[in-house]
């Protein structure tokens, strides 16, 4: 059997193959997207292959930066060619849940003007319905404790997100609640209530904004594509 990092990496490279000289891509956050940012770098070092990236996260950013990939941001660029990040859980309407890294407003930012967006995952990350995944709400710190009564009066059981036993902070100077919902049986509703709330910045859930996922599984790598 192969070793999961590996299936991760497969996966990373098969996404790199979609990527063409001259496009601007959107680089994503976590271990499967790691591996996709690598090969770019690989690719522009060996290959000469021209390309300029937009970032989800500081961390991707230093990745890159260590590369010597070209970066822009998010703010220079009108469309992104093509974003590759991973997800926390994916459901079969190819809805998911992103942020168990913090970053999920800057993903969302850069996914938004993405002609073609892809996800990179493990085939644990497949799941019927979204929920077992804790689901991040990224909010404003002004404020943020009476959300957090909020959503525990409405049975969401949340929890802010802490780190080196702090309350954590994103990259935007944010706070995450976390609400360990067990199942969402109609995320795109659920999706719009939280972004009706004030001092929501932004939530986990991306409905419908992916068009492939690429799966590393005992396997091998599948690709799975929308028929939206």
């Amino acid at each position: 059997m192969q070793k999961m990092d590996d299936l991760k990496e497969q996966a990373g490279i098969r996404a790199a193959q979609y990527v063409k000289d001259g496009m601007i891509l959107g680089l994503g956050t976590g271990s499967t997207a790691y591996y996709f940012v690598a090969e770019i770098g690989r690719r522009v070092q060996e290959e000469g292959l021209q390309v300029v990236g937009v970032t989800t996260s500081s961390g991707t950013t230093a990745q890159a930066q260590s590369l010597g990939i070209p970066l822009k941001s998010v703010d220079e660029v009108d469309v992104i060619d093509l974003t590759v990040d991973g997800a926390d859980e994916v459901d079969r309407n190819f809805n998911g849940i992103k942020g168990g890294g913090g970053a999920l407003l800057m993903e969302k930012i850069v996914a938004t003007p993405t002609k073609d967006y892809i996800w990179v995952v493990d085939e644990s990350k497949l799941v019927k319905t979204l929920g077992a995944f804790k689901l991040p709400v990224e909010v404003v710190q002004y404020g943020a404790e009476r959300l957090f009564r909020q959503f525990d009066q409405q049975g969401y059981k949340p929890s802010f997100r802490q780190k080196d036993g702090k309350r954590f902070v994103t990259d935007m100077q944010n706070y995450i609640i976390d609400l360990d919902l067990g199942a969402i049986p109609d995320p795109v509703a659920l999706g719009q209530e939280l972004k009706s709330l004030t001092g929501v910045v932004e939530h986990g859930l991306f409905n419908g904004m992916v068009n492939k996922v690429i799966v590393a599984g005992q396997d091998g790598v599948r690709v799975l594509e929308s028929h939206k």
